[in-house]
Parts: C-alpha cells; sequence; structure tokens
C-alpha cells in the first residue's frame, strides 16, 4: 500500500499578502453598506464621460450589474446630450438654444427619440447584459411611464423651446413590476402627453422624479465635476438644503450647477433618502460612493 505523501514542507505557492489584505480590507468596509442597503432601490443618472469613454462605460455597466448581484436594486436614467448633438450635425439640422435648453422642433424631437430611444437606450442595455446583467430598456413612452406636460420659461412665449417637457407624473408601477421580474430598467428621458405627443425632458428632471417617485433609499447624479466646490475649490462632502441655500446666495454655487442641484433638493424634499453628486470620470464611482466611507462626491440629505 502506497504511503500518502507529506506535504507538510513544501513551499506554499506565491501569494501577494498585501494585496489580498487590501481586498479583505475592502470587502469587511462595504460589508455595512451591503447591509444597509440589501433589498432596497438606487436611482442613476448616467452621463457625461462615463457615457463616452469606453473603459469607463464597462465599468459603469459591471458596477450597476454588482449592485443587482448584491440585492440592491439600480434604475438607471441616462441622458445623451452629446449623441444627439452629433446626429443632428450629421443630418444638416442646426441646433438652437433658449437660456440654455435645446429648442426642440418636430424634426430635432425624432432625432431626439431616435437617438435616446434607439442607439443610445439599446447600448447600455446592451452593455449591462454582456457583463451579466439582466437589463431592459424603455423611453417614457412605455406603458405611459413618464407623463409630461411643454416646459415653459417665465417671459416667454409658451411654446419657445418646442417639445422640452417638464414630468407630470410617473407610472412606478411600470418599474417594480420590473424589478419583480429581476430586470434592471434603463430608462431614456423621453416623455409623452395625453394626445401621444413626444417630448424631450432633461435627465436629471426624470431621475428625480423618478426617484421620488418610487421613494428610493439614494439617487446618484454622475458628473463630469468632482461634485459641488466651495470657493477655494475644496470637494464639499456632505451639505443640508439650509446649507445649499447659503452656497446659492453668496455665489459658491451657480451655472450649471445649479439646475443639477435643485433637482437633488426636489428629491430630497420628496422624501429620498439622500443625494450624492458624483464624478463619473472616476472608475467604478458608483461603487466607491456607495460601498466605502470615504465616497467620491458631495452627498446631499435633508436638514
Amino acid at each position: 500500500m502506497t504511503e500518502p505523501k507529506d506535504n507538510s514542507n513544501k513551499t506554499p505557492p506565491s501569494v501577494d499578502l498585501q494585496a489580498a489584505r487590501n481586498t479583505a480590507r475592502v470587502l469587511n468596509e462595504a460589508l455595512p453598506y451591503l447591509q444597509r442597503y440589501s433589498g432596497q432601490t438606487v436611482v442613476i443618472k448616467y452621463g457625461g464621460n462615463a457615457m463616452t469613454d469606453e473603459h469607463l462605460k464597462r465599468c459603469f455597466a459591471q458596477n450597476i450589474v454588482t449592485l443587482k448581484h448584491v440585492g440592491i436594486n439600480p434604475v438607471v436614467v441616462h441622458g445623451g446630450g452629446p449623441q444627439i448633438a452629433q446626429m443632428l450635425d450629421k443630418l444638416s439640422i442646426e441646433s438652437q438654444f433658449l437660456d440654455g435648453m435645446r429648442i426642440t422642433d418636430a424634426a430635432t424631437m425624432e432625432v431626439v427619440e431616435m437617438v435616446l430611444g434607439g442607439v443610445v437606450n439599446k447600448n447600455i442595455v446592451s452593455l449591462l447584459n454582456q457583463v451579466g446583467g439582466n437589463a431592459i430598456g424603455l423611453t417614457g413612452k412605455d406603458a405611459d411611464l413618464i407623463l409630461a406636460d411643454p416646459l415653459h420659461l417665465p417671459g416667454r412665449e409658451p411654446d419657445a423651446l418646442g417639445f422640452v417637457g417638464q414630468v407630470n407624473s410617473i407610472n412606478t408601477d411600470v418599474i417594480q413590476r420590473l424589478q419583480q421580474q429581476n430586470l434592471i430598467p434603463v430608462i431614456a428621458p423621453i416623455g409623452t402627453d395625453a394626445s401621444g405627443a413626444s417630448y424631450n425632458i432633461n435627465a436629471d428632471l426624470v431621475a428625480s422624479a423618478v426617484a421620488s417617485a418610487i421613494q428610493s433609499t439614494r439617487l446618484l447624479l454622475l458628473t463630469n465635476t468632482p461634485g459641488i466646490l466651495d470657493k477655494q475649490g475644496q470637494l464639499l462632502t456632505g451639505i443640508t438644503p439650509t446649507q445649499i441655500a447659503s452656497l446659492i446666495a453668496d455665489g459658491t454655487i451657480q451655472g450649471g450647477m445649479l439646475p443639477k442641484v435643485q433637482c437633488a433638493l426636489d428629491a430630497v424634499a420628496a422624501g429620498v433618502g439622500s443625494v450624492q453628486i458624483i464624478d463619473g470620470r472616476v472608475e467604478h464611482a458608483v461603487l466607491l460612493e456607495l460601498f466605502t466611507d470615504q465616497g467620491v462626491g458631495t452627498l446631499i440629505r435633508a436638514d
């Protein structure tokens, strides 16, 4: 009978113990957050460089699928302004803007629907599915998910913006049914009215409205900035509506950050647990914000 080999003195395989310890530390740090958000819904507005850089696109998709696999329900709302602009240029349709918003006539609205509801939405869905997700794409016209009204600007003609809309209501039943089927909803920000007309809606507005309607635990707004900065350029990591009012009054928050901050304030006022404005240029920004102590952006919560 052959005696078993004695491997007690055999040299173990080479192991990078420091890398292994770092991995264990990260997992331990993430554990309380995994427990906190298990079974909860998180709405993520996807835009900026994270939508155009190939490496960041894949990182984002992996992050969303990871959330789903650890028991969190992600809902993605995406933009697509640069892609719309590129298609309009190709078709020789001139882009016109009013108060920073694209005037959307009937011809432009057709392009918006084609690009957002067709190309961009389906590319995101495809990438999520490639990395192991089970995603489904839809616009606000599907099952009347987003009912919209025309957006009117004070002091302007009622139809000055054309088919630019604002959210009237969200059909939460659609989202809940998709989640019950273990699907990841990916929503293009196109709404419809009672007559079936289509409206181009700002993606931040839609993300805020969706998060408010379904009472999500958190709303993440991906941007091309680190978050909200003070006058010295330092990141403000945690602020309240009262503090934001002061920052707006003294000019610290201005320009393009103002409408984004207003979307965050609307969501918090409607009962969303917290809103994070995070830097989408950072690899794995979604996981870093949700599962690490330091996060990667500005957190806004009620006073």
